[in-house]
């Protein structure tokens, strides 16, 4: 028998890095949603000050088998 896996999208930040910003939106969608099983970035944006780099945002799609 088959499984049945369902998408839904998440978006994270971090002042730190995208990577950070990655971990950060697994974690969050892991506590919320069972059998998380993959995550394909969608988009990946940056916000800009005077000094720089500010902000790293990615939104992505993540992928999860329902029971």
């Amino acid at each position: 028998m088959g499984s049945v896996a369902r998408v839904s999208e998440i978006s994270a930040s971090s002042s730190t890095s995208f990577d950070d910003a990655l971990q950060t939106g697994i974690a969050r969608a892991q506590e919320t949603l069972r059998n998380v099983r993959s995550a394909w970035v969608k988009e990946m944006q940056v916000e800009v000050g005077d000094s720089g780099i500010t902000e790293y945002r990615v939104n992505m799609l993540v992928t999860f088998v329902l029971e």
